[in-house]
């Protein structure tokens, strides 16, 4: 019985790119994040999606972000970045929902 690899940094770097291909358009991500909840683990990697919708990259304990600064690493698609009204993150929390 062979068991699957956690790699969280590999799963991060697939959201990441997908939501920063999918540019400004929430609709886009959201269709982005529905298409790869099929070949993706969401349920495995909860904390991880999670980090990387509302902070941007993947969070260390103590909540500093695990990027580096790396670009390819990080979105700027993410509740953090949203601007800062009801209407903005109300939409975030839709694509969350979707």
């Amino acid at each position: 019985d062979e068991k699957e690899k956690f790699e969280p940094t590999v799963f991060r770097d697939t959201i990441v790119q997908g939501l920063n291909e999918a540019g400004n358009d929430l609709e886009a991500i959201a269709k982005f994040l529905d298409a790869a909840g099929s070949r993706l683990d969401y349920r495995r990697y909860a904390d991880t999606l999670f980090d990387i919708l509302v902070a941007g990259s993947m969070l260390a304990p103590g909540g500093t972000r695990i990027d580096d600064n790396d670009k390819t690493k990080m979105t700027s698609h993410c509740v953090f970045f949203a601007d800062e009204d009801h209407d903005a993150i109300r939409n975030y929390a839709q694509v969350g929902k979707g």
